[in-house]
Protein backbone atom coordinates (compact mmCIF):
# COMPACT_ATOMS: atom_id res chain seq x y z
CA UNK A 1 0.00 0.00 0.00
CA UNK A 2 0.99 3.45 -0.86
CA UNK A 3 2.48 5.99 1.76
CA UNK A 4 0.23 8.68 2.19
CA UNK A 5 1.25 12.21 4.26
CA UNK A 6 0.30 15.43 4.86
CA UNK A 7 1.63 18.35 2.92
CA UNK A 8 -1.12 21.37 4.03
CA UNK A 9 -3.16 22.76 6.87
CA UNK A 10 -6.15 24.58 6.83
CA UNK A 11 -8.06 26.10 9.36
CA UNK A 12 -11.30 28.30 10.78
CA UNK A 13 -11.86 27.54 14.18
CA UNK A 14 -13.32 29.55 17.66
CA UNK A 15 -9.86 30.53 18.28
CA UNK A 16 -9.65 32.77 14.98
CA UNK A 17 -9.30 32.21 11.11
CA UNK A 18 -6.05 30.64 9.78
CA UNK A 19 -4.28 28.09 11.53
CA UNK A 20 -1.06 29.87 12.70
CA UNK A 21 -3.68 31.88 14.87
CA UNK A 22 -5.70 28.95 15.72
CA UNK A 23 -2.38 27.04 17.19
CA UNK A 24 -0.85 29.91 18.89
CA UNK A 25 -4.06 30.78 20.99
CA UNK A 26 -4.93 26.99 22.04
CA UNK A 27 -0.81 27.42 23.46
CA UNK A 28 -1.54 30.45 24.80
CA UNK A 29 -4.49 28.83 26.53
CA UNK A 30 -7.17 30.82 25.08
CA UNK A 31 -10.76 29.98 24.40
CA UNK A 32 -13.35 30.20 21.87
CA UNK A 33 -16.76 29.84 24.25
CA UNK A 34 -18.91 33.05 24.74
CA UNK A 35 -22.61 33.68 24.99
CA UNK A 36 -24.82 33.97 22.62
CA UNK A 37 -27.87 35.73 23.76
CA UNK A 38 -27.13 38.97 21.76
CA UNK A 39 -26.84 36.49 18.67
CA UNK A 40 -30.62 35.79 19.05
CA UNK A 41 -33.07 36.48 22.07
CA UNK A 42 -34.17 33.17 21.87
CA UNK A 43 -31.06 31.91 23.37
CA UNK A 44 -31.88 33.07 26.49
CA UNK A 45 -35.09 30.45 27.06
CA UNK A 46 -32.41 28.23 26.94
CA UNK A 47 -30.52 26.39 29.68
CA UNK A 48 -27.37 26.13 27.80
CA UNK A 49 -26.89 30.20 26.07
CA UNK A 50 -23.30 29.37 25.45
CA UNK A 51 -21.07 28.10 22.28
CA UNK A 52 -17.66 28.56 20.74
CA UNK A 53 -18.67 30.75 17.51
CA UNK A 54 -16.27 31.54 14.91
CA UNK A 55 -14.97 35.29 15.38
CA UNK A 56 -15.98 37.76 12.95
CA UNK A 57 -13.74 40.64 11.66
CA UNK A 58 -11.35 40.91 9.10
CA UNK A 59 -9.40 38.20 7.85
CA UNK A 60 -5.91 39.88 8.98
CA UNK A 61 -6.76 39.68 12.13
CA UNK A 62 -8.00 36.14 12.45
CA UNK A 63 -12.23 37.19 11.66
CA UNK A 64 -14.49 35.73 9.24
CA UNK A 65 -15.74 38.03 6.76
CA UNK A 66 -17.57 35.83 4.07
CA UNK A 67 -16.61 38.21 1.41
CA UNK A 68 -12.68 38.32 2.05
CA UNK A 69 -13.41 34.76 0.95
CA UNK A 70 -16.07 34.43 -1.60
CA UNK A 71 -17.58 35.79 -4.20
CA UNK A 72 -21.42 37.15 -4.06
CA UNK A 73 -22.21 34.42 -6.50
CA UNK A 74 -20.31 31.60 -3.83
CA UNK A 75 -21.30 32.97 -0.71
CA UNK A 76 -25.60 33.10 -1.60
CA UNK A 77 -25.30 29.71 -3.64
CA UNK A 78 -23.26 28.06 0.11
CA UNK A 79 -24.46 26.87 3.83
CA UNK A 80 -21.63 28.46 6.54
CA UNK A 81 -20.65 25.35 6.98
CA UNK A 82 -19.48 25.01 3.15
CA UNK A 83 -18.30 28.28 3.32
CA UNK A 84 -15.96 27.41 6.30
CA UNK A 85 -14.34 24.66 4.38
CA UNK A 86 -13.66 26.56 1.01
CA UNK A 87 -11.96 29.08 3.28
CA UNK A 88 -9.89 26.00 5.16
CA UNK A 89 -9.56 23.88 2.07
CA UNK A 90 -8.08 27.29 0.50
CA UNK A 91 -5.32 27.69 3.27
CA UNK A 92 -4.21 23.87 3.29
CA UNK A 93 -3.85 24.10 -0.60
CA UNK A 94 -2.22 26.87 -0.29
CA UNK A 95 -0.08 25.75 2.75
CA UNK A 96 0.42 22.68 0.45
CA UNK A 97 1.83 24.25 -2.65
CA UNK A 98 -1.06 22.37 -4.71
CA UNK A 99 -2.00 23.98 -7.82
CA UNK A 100 -2.57 21.71 -10.65
CA UNK A 101 -2.93 22.99 -13.88
CA UNK A 102 -3.20 19.85 -16.15
CA UNK A 103 -5.69 17.53 -16.26
CA UNK A 104 -3.93 14.33 -15.27
CA UNK A 105 -2.93 16.36 -12.00
CA UNK A 106 -6.86 17.24 -11.61
CA UNK A 107 -7.82 13.68 -12.40
CA UNK A 108 -5.89 12.27 -9.59
CA UNK A 109 -7.07 15.17 -6.97
CA UNK A 110 -9.95 14.40 -4.65
CA UNK A 111 -12.08 15.70 -2.35
CA UNK A 112 -13.33 13.84 0.86
CA UNK A 113 -15.00 16.42 3.29
CA UNK A 114 -18.08 15.84 5.73
CA UNK A 115 -20.48 17.58 8.11
CA UNK A 116 -22.12 15.92 11.07
CA UNK A 117 -25.63 18.38 10.84
CA UNK A 118 -25.00 20.99 8.18
CA UNK A 119 -26.96 23.46 7.42
CA UNK A 120 -30.34 23.66 10.05
CA UNK A 121 -30.37 27.49 9.85
CA UNK A 122 -31.93 26.86 6.14
CA UNK A 123 -33.80 24.18 7.23
CA UNK A 124 -35.84 25.95 10.20
CA UNK A 125 -35.47 29.34 8.46
CA UNK A 126 -37.62 27.49 4.85
CA UNK A 127 -40.29 25.13 7.10
CA UNK A 128 -41.20 28.67 8.76
CA UNK A 129 -41.57 29.98 5.72
CA UNK A 130 -43.39 27.33 3.74
CA UNK A 131 -45.92 27.15 6.89
CA UNK A 132 -46.60 30.39 6.56
CA UNK A 133 -46.45 30.92 2.96
CA UNK A 134 -45.96 27.50 1.34
CA UNK A 135 -44.39 26.38 -1.83
CA UNK A 136 -43.00 29.85 -3.10
CA UNK A 137 -41.02 30.34 -0.35
CA UNK A 138 -39.54 27.65 -0.94
CA UNK A 139 -35.87 29.30 -2.36
CA UNK A 140 -34.33 27.39 -5.53
CA UNK A 141 -31.47 27.00 -3.62
CA UNK A 142 -32.86 24.91 -0.60
CA UNK A 143 -31.91 21.49 -1.44
CA UNK A 144 -28.24 22.41 -3.05
CA UNK A 145 -27.32 24.63 0.01
CA UNK A 146 -28.89 21.85 2.38
CA UNK A 147 -26.89 18.64 0.95
CA UNK A 148 -24.04 17.89 3.36
CA UNK A 149 -21.87 16.66 0.08
CA UNK A 150 -22.05 20.33 -1.48
CA UNK A 151 -18.53 21.16 0.96
CA UNK A 152 -16.67 18.92 -0.95
CA UNK A 153 -18.83 19.27 -4.18
CA UNK A 154 -17.70 23.70 -4.38
CA UNK A 155 -14.29 22.67 -3.38
CA UNK A 156 -13.59 20.23 -6.15
CA UNK A 157 -16.00 22.44 -8.44
CA UNK A 158 -13.42 26.12 -7.69
CA UNK A 159 -10.42 23.95 -8.27
CA UNK A 160 -11.15 21.18 -11.19
CA UNK A 161 -10.48 18.24 -9.03
CA UNK A 162 -11.91 15.25 -10.39
CA UNK A 163 -10.62 13.03 -8.61
CA UNK A 164 -12.81 10.85 -5.41
CA UNK A 165 -15.56 13.07 -4.39
CA UNK A 166 -16.80 11.63 -1.06
CA UNK A 167 -18.65 13.44 1.67
CA UNK A 168 -18.85 11.31 5.46
CA UNK A 169 -21.67 12.31 7.28
CA UNK A 170 -20.87 9.79 10.69
CA UNK A 171 -22.05 12.64 13.39
CA UNK A 172 -19.10 13.93 15.59
CA UNK A 173 -16.79 11.05 13.87
CA UNK A 174 -17.33 12.66 10.43
CA UNK A 175 -13.96 14.86 10.24
CA UNK A 176 -11.73 11.78 11.01
CA UNK A 177 -13.71 9.39 8.86
CA UNK A 178 -13.26 12.17 6.04
CA UNK A 179 -9.57 12.00 6.73
CA UNK A 180 -9.05 8.48 7.28
CA UNK A 181 -11.60 7.31 4.00
CA UNK A 182 -9.30 9.64 1.80
CA UNK A 183 -5.91 8.12 2.80
CA UNK A 184 -7.26 5.05 1.57
CA UNK A 185 -7.75 7.03 -1.71
CA UNK A 186 -4.77 7.41 -2.57
CA UNK A 187 -3.32 4.58 -0.44
CA UNK A 188 -4.87 2.07 -3.12
CA UNK A 189 -3.95 4.42 -5.87
CA UNK A 190 -7.55 6.03 -7.10
CA UNK A 191 -6.11 9.43 -6.26
CA UNK A 192 -2.13 11.00 -5.24
CA UNK A 193 -3.93 14.30 -3.36
CA UNK A 194 -6.79 14.24 -1.08
CA UNK A 195 -8.47 17.53 0.24
CA UNK A 196 -9.51 15.77 3.35
CA UNK A 197 -11.60 17.36 6.48
CA UNK A 198 -15.00 18.25 7.96
CA UNK A 199 -17.37 21.54 8.36
CA UNK A 200 -19.77 22.48 10.69
CA UNK A 201 -22.23 25.70 11.74
CA UNK A 202 -25.36 24.53 13.35
CA UNK A 203 -25.33 27.22 16.21
CA UNK A 204 -29.33 27.75 15.91
CA UNK A 205 -31.40 27.71 19.31
CA UNK A 206 -33.17 25.27 18.68
CA UNK A 207 -30.15 22.68 17.54
CA UNK A 208 -28.87 23.46 20.69
CA UNK A 209 -31.83 23.24 22.90
CA UNK A 210 -32.16 19.76 21.00
CA UNK A 211 -28.46 18.81 22.75
CA UNK A 212 -29.83 20.49 26.43
CA UNK A 213 -32.91 18.51 26.03
CA UNK A 214 -30.65 15.41 25.46
CA UNK A 215 -28.70 16.37 28.71
CA UNK A 216 -25.53 16.33 26.64
CA UNK A 217 -25.03 19.87 27.15
CA UNK A 218 -23.02 22.16 30.48
CA UNK A 219 -25.57 24.59 31.55
CA UNK A 220 -23.98 25.58 34.59
CA UNK A 221 -21.65 28.28 32.66
CA UNK A 222 -23.66 31.09 31.31
CA UNK A 223 -22.08 33.12 33.25
CA UNK A 224 -18.76 32.11 32.92
CA UNK A 225 -18.62 30.81 29.50
CA UNK A 226 -14.71 30.24 28.97
CA UNK A 227 -15.09 27.58 32.13
CA UNK A 228 -17.97 25.65 31.03
CA UNK A 229 -15.80 23.18 28.33
CA UNK A 230 -13.38 20.72 30.79
CA UNK A 231 -12.05 17.72 29.84
CA UNK A 232 -11.34 15.53 32.17
CA UNK A 233 -12.07 17.49 34.78
CA UNK A 234 -13.70 16.60 38.21
CA UNK A 235 -16.59 18.96 37.61
CA UNK A 236 -17.47 18.47 34.04
CA UNK A 237 -20.69 19.04 32.87
CA UNK A 238 -21.11 18.10 29.38
CA UNK A 239 -19.91 19.81 25.90
CA UNK A 240 -20.23 23.01 24.27
CA UNK A 241 -21.35 23.40 20.68
CA UNK A 242 -18.71 25.00 18.83
CA UNK A 243 -18.68 25.52 14.36
CA UNK A 244 -15.54 25.94 12.17
CA UNK A 245 -13.66 23.89 9.49
CA UNK A 246 -10.76 22.28 9.41
CA UNK A 247 -9.25 21.02 6.35
CA UNK A 248 -5.80 18.81 5.43
CA UNK A 249 -4.38 18.10 2.09
CA UNK A 250 -2.92 14.45 2.27
CA UNK A 251 -0.56 13.06 -0.88
CA UNK A 252 0.93 10.37 -1.49
CA UNK A 253 5.02 9.86 -0.02
CA UNK A 254 6.84 9.78 -3.26
CA UNK A 255 4.16 12.52 -5.08
CA UNK A 256 5.38 15.12 -2.63
CA UNK A 257 8.60 14.19 -2.65
CA UNK A 258 9.21 14.97 -6.48
CA UNK A 259 7.76 18.48 -6.06
CA UNK A 260 9.45 19.20 -3.47
CA UNK A 261 7.05 19.79 -0.59
CA UNK A 262 6.95 20.41 2.87
CA UNK A 263 5.97 16.79 5.03
CA UNK A 264 4.46 17.83 8.03
CA UNK A 265 3.51 13.87 8.92
CA UNK A 266 2.35 10.95 7.68
CA UNK A 267 -0.49 9.06 8.57
CA UNK A 268 0.45 5.94 9.39
CA UNK A 269 -2.86 4.32 10.29
CA UNK A 270 -6.68 4.28 10.51
CA UNK A 271 -9.02 2.11 12.84
CA UNK A 272 -12.74 2.51 12.70
CA UNK A 273 -15.16 0.73 14.98
CA UNK A 274 -18.51 0.30 16.89
CA UNK A 275 -19.93 0.14 19.83
CA UNK A 276 -22.78 -1.59 19.35
CA UNK A 277 -24.36 -0.47 22.54
CA UNK A 278 -26.55 2.53 22.59
CA UNK A 279 -27.69 5.87 20.87
CA UNK A 280 -25.64 8.30 22.80
CA UNK A 281 -23.64 6.91 25.72
CA UNK A 282 -20.44 4.71 24.85
CA UNK A 283 -20.01 1.76 27.56
CA UNK A 284 -18.69 2.49 30.43
CA UNK A 285 -15.33 0.76 29.50
CA UNK A 286 -14.78 2.18 26.40
CA UNK A 287 -14.44 -0.99 24.88
CA UNK A 288 -15.34 0.74 21.26
CA UNK A 289 -12.91 3.43 21.19
CA UNK A 290 -10.55 0.97 22.74
CA UNK A 291 -11.01 -1.35 19.64
CA UNK A 292 -10.59 2.02 16.97
CA UNK A 293 -7.07 2.70 18.95
CA UNK A 294 -5.65 -0.31 18.58
CA UNK A 295 -6.58 -1.16 15.28
CA UNK A 296 -5.31 2.40 14.16
CA UNK A 297 -1.53 0.64 15.68
CA UNK A 298 -2.47 -2.42 13.76
CA UNK A 299 -2.46 -0.75 10.21
CA UNK A 300 0.48 1.47 11.29
CA UNK A 301 2.49 -1.54 12.58
CA UNK A 302 3.52 0.18 16.22
CA UNK A 303 3.49 -1.15 19.71
CA UNK A 304 1.58 0.91 22.04
CA UNK A 305 4.70 2.18 23.82
CA UNK A 306 5.66 3.99 20.53
CA UNK A 307 2.44 6.45 21.45
CA UNK A 308 4.20 9.68 22.53
CA UNK A 309 0.55 11.58 22.43
CA UNK A 310 -3.20 11.05 22.48
CA UNK A 311 -5.32 13.79 21.64
CA UNK A 312 -8.64 12.74 23.22
CA UNK A 313 -12.01 13.16 21.48
CA UNK A 314 -12.85 14.11 25.38
CA UNK A 315 -16.30 15.98 25.17
CA UNK A 316 -16.11 17.55 28.55
CA UNK A 317 -19.51 14.93 29.63
CA UNK A 318 -19.18 12.91 32.71
CA UNK A 319 -19.35 9.22 30.79
CA UNK A 320 -17.70 10.19 27.72
CA UNK A 321 -14.21 11.23 29.04
CA UNK A 322 -14.09 8.10 31.55
CA UNK A 323 -14.82 5.69 28.69
CA UNK A 324 -12.60 7.06 26.51
CA UNK A 325 -9.79 7.66 29.50
CA UNK A 326 -10.76 3.91 30.81
CA UNK A 327 -9.64 2.61 26.81
CA UNK A 328 -6.49 4.82 26.46
CA UNK A 329 -5.07 3.46 29.66
CA UNK A 330 -6.13 -0.27 28.69
CA UNK A 331 -4.51 -0.02 26.12
CA UNK A 332 -1.55 2.51 26.26
CA UNK A 333 -0.60 0.45 29.79
CA UNK A 334 1.09 -2.62 30.40
CA UNK A 335 3.87 -5.14 29.02
CA UNK A 336 3.57 -3.71 25.53
CA UNK A 337 3.19 0.13 26.60
CA UNK A 338 3.95 2.21 28.96
CA UNK A 339 4.01 1.18 33.02
CA UNK A 340 2.70 4.04 34.64
CA UNK A 341 -0.37 5.93 34.07
CA UNK A 342 1.82 9.31 34.46
CA UNK A 343 3.96 8.35 31.63
CA UNK A 344 0.63 8.70 28.74
CA UNK A 345 0.23 11.89 27.67
CA UNK A 346 -3.32 12.76 26.72
CA UNK A 347 -5.28 16.30 26.03
CA UNK A 348 -8.18 17.61 24.52
CA UNK A 349 -8.64 20.78 22.78
CA UNK A 350 -12.30 20.88 23.36
CA UNK A 351 -11.63 23.06 26.48
CA UNK A 352 -10.11 25.66 24.07
CA UNK A 353 -13.11 25.33 20.96
CA UNK A 354 -15.84 23.64 22.41
CA UNK A 355 -16.98 20.78 20.22
CA UNK A 356 -16.66 21.32 16.38
CA UNK A 357 -19.37 18.26 15.68
CA UNK A 358 -18.72 16.84 13.06
CA UNK A 359 -15.81 19.50 12.48
CA UNK A 360 -13.96 18.12 15.69
CA UNK A 361 -11.90 15.09 14.03
CA UNK A 362 -10.71 17.26 11.45
CA UNK A 363 -9.16 20.17 13.84
CA UNK A 364 -7.98 18.03 16.21
CA UNK A 365 -6.13 15.92 13.57
CA UNK A 366 -4.93 19.13 12.67
CA UNK A 367 -3.45 20.11 15.75
CA UNK A 368 -1.73 16.62 16.10
CA UNK A 369 -0.29 17.03 13.43
CA UNK A 370 1.41 20.07 14.65
CA UNK A 371 2.18 18.54 17.93
CA UNK A 372 4.16 16.20 16.18
CA UNK A 373 5.33 18.75 13.79
CA UNK A 374 6.79 21.34 16.52
CA UNK A 375 7.34 19.09 19.73
CA UNK A 376 4.87 20.11 21.73
CA UNK A 377 1.46 18.81 23.67
CA UNK A 378 -1.13 21.27 23.35
CA UNK A 379 -3.00 21.71 27.17
CA UNK A 380 -6.37 20.70 28.71
CA UNK A 381 -7.79 24.34 29.27
CA UNK A 382 -9.76 23.98 32.63
CA UNK A 383 -8.58 21.39 34.17
CA UNK A 384 -8.12 21.87 37.99
CA UNK A 385 -9.80 18.82 39.72
CA UNK A 386 -9.02 15.14 38.45
CA UNK A 387 -11.10 12.83 39.07
CA UNK A 388 -10.84 9.17 40.06
CA UNK A 389 -9.02 7.24 37.70
CA UNK A 390 -7.74 10.47 35.56
CA UNK A 391 -3.94 9.90 36.57
CA UNK A 392 -2.60 10.45 33.12
CA UNK A 393 -0.41 13.44 32.13
CA UNK A 394 -3.24 15.53 30.59
CA UNK A 395 -1.32 18.69 30.55
CA UNK A 396 -3.60 21.13 32.54
CA UNK A 397 -4.26 24.40 31.37
CA UNK A 398 -0.31 24.98 29.84
CA UNK A 399 1.35 23.30 26.56
CA UNK A 400 4.40 20.88 27.81
CA UNK A 401 7.52 20.54 25.51
CA UNK A 402 7.61 16.89 24.57
CA UNK A 403 9.42 14.48 22.11
CA UNK A 404 6.27 13.58 19.85
CA UNK A 405 7.21 10.98 16.96
CA UNK A 406 3.41 9.24 16.97
CA UNK A 407 0.53 10.91 18.16
CA UNK A 408 -2.99 9.17 17.86
CA UNK A 409 -6.22 11.45 17.52
CA UNK A 410 -10.12 9.83 18.54
CA UNK A 411 -13.47 10.90 17.65
CA UNK A 412 -16.53 9.15 18.51
CA UNK A 413 -19.80 9.84 17.32
CA UNK A 414 -24.08 9.36 18.29
CA UNK A 415 -24.58 5.93 16.91
CA UNK A 416 -21.40 4.41 18.56
CA UNK A 417 -19.22 5.12 15.59
CA UNK A 418 -15.25 5.28 16.44
CA UNK A 419 -12.44 6.13 14.89
CA UNK A 420 -8.75 6.77 15.62
CA UNK A 421 -6.23 7.95 13.11
CA UNK A 422 -2.01 7.68 14.15
CA UNK A 423 -0.05 10.09 13.02
CA UNK A 424 3.95 9.77 12.84
CA UNK A 425 6.92 11.63 12.11
CA UNK A 426 8.39 10.92 8.71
Amino acid sequence: MRRVVVTGLGAVTPLGVGVRRSWNRLLDGHCGIGNVTRRDSRFAELPCQIAAVVPAGLRAEGGWTAEEWLSKSEERKMALFAQYAMAAAEEALEDAGWKPVDGEQRENTGVCLGSGIGNFDEIYNTVVAYEKGGYKKVHPLFVPKLLINLGAGHISMKYGFMGPNHAATTACTTGAHSIGDAARFISSGEADVMVAGGAESCIHPLAIGGFARARSLATEFNDCPEKASRPFDADRKGFVVGEGAAVLVLEELEHARSRGAHIYAELRGYGCSADAYHMTAPKENGAGAYLAMKKALKHAQLRPAAVDYVNAHATSTVIGDAAENAAIKSLLLGPDGMQKAAEVNVSSTKGAIGHLLGGSGAVEALFSVLAIQENIMPPTINLERCGDGFDCNYAPNHPQQRKIDVALTNSFGFGGTNSSLCFARV
